[in-house]
């Protein structure tokens, strides 16, 4: 099928651009994603609850923006609103290096900054998802929203890989000011794109309309069942916020090290990302589902208790490719249930599932580390994963046993994108 050929895309030269851009600004976002916990790590003296507060940093201005932002999407001109949430976050990447190479950097200043990058960043995602329709045709649309997970993942490799190796030879400061380069690939790419206007739909906007979103999501149980399962992985499984511990005293690794074991997860992203393209979905994509979701907690135990270096680097990497699994059949099962008058309430009900839970569970994993210990603290989250998949599996029966067989993953991962 046409739509599926993602490199199709690439023919729209706005598209390329903002591909490019966003791919050089998501390279140095991840980068000062990694140096902030290793920051933070070295102000707290390897306490775990301020690593899991920056949960909260992020998680406050998601919760406050998340609906606001898709109404400012519709309202005003998406190139425009990009830009200046672009500007927003250069700003605060810019904050960072000059406390940091000032000897100002202190923790409530990176929380303060992380906050505002974290509001910036949340008024911008729903302005850049839905300026790509007016990028390229419509029977391309769907390869473009592939080739935004694609970008995403490999940021997520080479990001924190590229931080951990300048954090080693210069600190975290030059890779804050790496980060406020990388903008301005995004920024050239808005300001020389020429997108086709598109008539804006007037529709609702009112609590009303809200509150039937909601009424819809907890009247299908095929649907809250998937954004249950993403939240309580997410939620239990976060161990991502403790991986500068991992590095520096458990397998003694350092920033280096810490960098490969951020990267780690995108790897096995990307690998079943492609394996998922060639072979499909198959009938049973319920049951699919579950086990993905099992595996990421199964993996996750196995990385927590582990002290070795390839060990873990593999852990997260099947982590990672889990996690890729259940995104992709989770977007399918939500957009194919749900009708299109309601898809877009839909998906900011889900918004909130799919950002809130890792926030919230940087936050318990920060906790659980501090009363527990960090090996504890994962390998537990990691088996309340799996014992809360079966218990969703046993109480969820139209969800267990749930088959669809008409589309193939590589149509639901764009699917997936776009919610």
């Amino acid at each position: 099928m046409t739509t599926t050929i993602p490199f199709a895309a690439f023919r729209s030269r706005d598209f390329r651009l903002l591909w490019f851009g966003n791919f050089v600004s998501l390279t140095g976002t991840e980068m000062t994603r990694a140096a902030v916990s290793w920051h933070i790590l070295e102000l707290s003296g390897g306490d775990p609850l301020a690593l899991g507060a920056i949960g909260a940093a992020r998680l406050v201005p998601l919760v406050l923006l998340a609906l606001g932002s898709g109404v400012l999407a519709d309202a005003i001109d998406r190139r425009r609103l990009m830009i200046g949430a672009q500007i927003a976050m250069m700003l605060c990447s810019l904050a960072l290096a000059l406390t940091a190479n000032l000897g100002l950097a202190a923790l409530w200043t990176i929380y303060t900054v992380t906050a505002l990058a974290a509001a910036a960043n949340t008024l911008g995602i729903p302005a850049r998802q839905a300026l790509i329709p007016s990028l390229v045709p419509r029977e391309h649309l769907a390869g473009a929203l592939s080739l935004n997970i694609v970008s995403w993942q490999l940021a997520t490799i080479v990001g924190p890989t590229i931080g951990g190796l300048l954090i080693e030879y210069g600190g975290v400061g030059l890779v804050y000011w790496v980060d406020v380069v990388s903008f301005t690939a995004i920024l050239l790419a808005l300001l020389l794109m020429r997108p086709r206007p598109i008539a804006a739909e007037k529709r609702d906007i009112s609590l009303q309309a809200a509150i039937e979103g909601l009424r819809f999501v907890w009247r299908t149980p095929l649907i809250w069942s998937t954004m249950l399962l993403d939240f309580l992985a997410t939620f239990f499984s976060a161990a991502t916020t403790l991986l500068p511990i991992y590095a520096q005293s458990i397998l003694n690794v350092g920033p280096q090290g810490m960098g490969m074991l951020y990267a780690a997860p995108s790897v096995g992203a990307v690998i079943a990302s492609v394996i998922c393209s060639i072979w499909g979905a198959g009938n049973r994509q319920g049951p699919l589902l579950l086990w993905a979701v099992a595996i990421y907690g199964l993996s996750t135990v196995i990385f927590g208790l582990s002290t070795n270096f390839a060990l873990s680097l593999l852990m997260l990497a099947i982590n990672g490719a889990a996690d890729t699994v259940s995104m992709v059949v989770r977007g399918n099962i939500r957009n194919l249930e749900t009708p299109d008058e309601l898809r877009g309430r839909m998906v900011a009900v889900n918004m909130l599932f799919f950002a809130g839970g890792p926030q919230l569970g940087e936050i318990e994993a920060g906790i659980a580390a501090r009363l527990l210990g960090t090996q504890l603290s994962v390998a537990l989250g990691g088996l309340a994963c799996v014992i809360m998949t079966g218990i969703v599996a046993a109480k969820v029966p139209v969800l267990r046993n749930y088959t669809n067989g008409r589309r193939s993953l590589a149509e639901s991962t764009s699917v997936a994108a776009a919610s």
